[in-house]
């Protein structure tokens, strides 16, 4: 034990021990002394950033976990039914906080720009494993904002990987390196925000000025974009790329039949949607739901990609398909799949708690009128408080687990 700990100390006092400078002639461009100039880059403007960048970026975090765990929950993940519109709200948050991010990352990068020539580059091994994990950090943070931009616009060319795995994963290493890197300034910026400051220049420019600004370019952002979620703001939403209002009966289509290569069999007479049940299993075609009870239920579409859209959808009960073949639509899941025959999002599992809701339908009608074919005719899923990727189209089977 005494030995470990003397390697341990002996580790450290390496890490910190000073490095050699590097020699002078290499200090050249804009490592030179002086090279940067202005006066409203402070500490206390870079930690200013850094907490309103923290909470903004924080938010973001939290409400994109909560759509990964819905979209792939684990065994211990639970999601209710109710409140209808809580998944609107958490996604339209995502969203909005990621855009309001970009100014605030670009202001706090910034105004730490000339610490990336800092002359000697790396005092100690400690230091310049601190100046990596910072490096890690910034590559992570831009990647999650560019990517969510292309994702929001629906532009996926230029990202050659499944993007709701890259964001997921780059978002987990960019908040484990803002906690170590938190930790490390910590001191720094608690001193900084305590200290006063009197900054003038003839311009007026100062630092409130900058930070105003900066406040102002996240707050246009999210004005002209929310409104794709906040319909009261929807003629302001210039810079949103979707318009909740836009769209085959009113509602906007991320994937038609025909990208989803469904036309054929969905239009075909002999349609039937198959119920696999414990006890029992049916089949029914378009008139036999259409004779089943039908419910009417004013429900949103939620994308994952920020923008939300209510409709008022007609259809059958899924917990009255799920009893239809002998199970109890309280305690049951059900595996709900499409006339898809390939696809990320062809099937989806509803969890008990959905399908016993009375909101949850297998939906025939929107606004009264047959589903279009691009939202899902003839049967599509649509249940309170789930994404928009997870309301299945082009039905063809319902599988109560414990089925043959």
């Amino acid at each position: 034990m005494t030995g470990g700990v003397a390697v341990l100390r002996r580790l450290v006092r390496w890490c910190l021990a000073p490095l050699p400078e590097p020699p002078t002639a290499l200090r050249r461009g804009p490592m030179r002394a002086g090279v940067f100039r202005s006066r409203l880059r402070s500490a206390r403007l870079t930690s200013q950033l850094g907490v309103a960048l923290g909470v903004v970026f924080g938010s973001c975090f939290v409400t994109g976990l909560l759509s990964h765990l819905i979209q792939h929950p684990p065994g211990w993940f639970w999601w209710p039914a109710q409140p209808v519109g809580l998944y609107r709200f958490t996604q339209g948050l995502h969203v909005a906080t990621g855009l309001a991010s970009v100014p605030l990352l670009g202001a706090k990068l910034w105004s730490v720009y000339p610490h990336l020539f800092s002359w000697p580059p790396a005092r100690s091994v400690a230091h310049a494993a601190e100046r990596a994990g910072t490096g890690l950090l910034v590559g992570a943070a831009l990647f999650l904002l560019v990517s969510g931009v292309l994702n929001v616009a629906r532009w996926y060319a230029p990202m050659p990987f499944f993007f709701t795995a890259g964001h997921y994963w780059a978002a987990w290493l960019s908040v484990g390196g803002l906690l170590v890197h938190i930790g490390v300034h910590l001191p720094a910026v608690r001193a900084a925000l305590a200290r006063p400051t009197s900054e003038s220049r003839p311009d007026g420019l100062n630092r409130r000025t900058l930070l105003g600004g900066v406040a102002a370019a996240s707050g246009l952002i999210t004005l002209t974009t929310v409104g794709q979620t906040f319909r009261p703001l929807t003629g302001v939403a210039v810079l949103a790329p979707r318009r909740p209002d836009v769209g085959p009966q009113g509602l906007p289509v991320n994937r038609t039949a025909d990208g989803a290569g469904v036309r054929a069999a969905a239009l075909d007479p002999a349609y039937r949607l198959l119920v696999v049940g414990p006890g029992r299993s049916v089949s029914l075609d378009l008139a036999a739901l259409n004779r089943l009870p039908q419910y009417t239920a004013e429900l949103p579409i939620a994308c994952v990609e920020g923008w939300s859209a209510t409709g008022t959808w007609t259809g059958v009960r899924l917990g009255d398909l799920v009893a239809l073949v002998g199970a109890d639509p309280r305690r049951s899941s059900a595996l709900v799949e499409s006339l898809q025959v390939g696809g990320r999002y062809r099937a989806c599992t509803v969890p008990p708690e959905h399908v016993g809701d009375p909101l949850s339908l297998v939906a025939l009608r929107l606004g009264g009128e047959p589903l279009h074919l691009d939202h899902g005719y003839p049967a599509r899923l649509i249940a309170p408080n789930r994404p928009g990727v997870l309301q299945t189209k082009w039905i063809s089977r319902i599988t109560v687990p414990g089925s043959p």
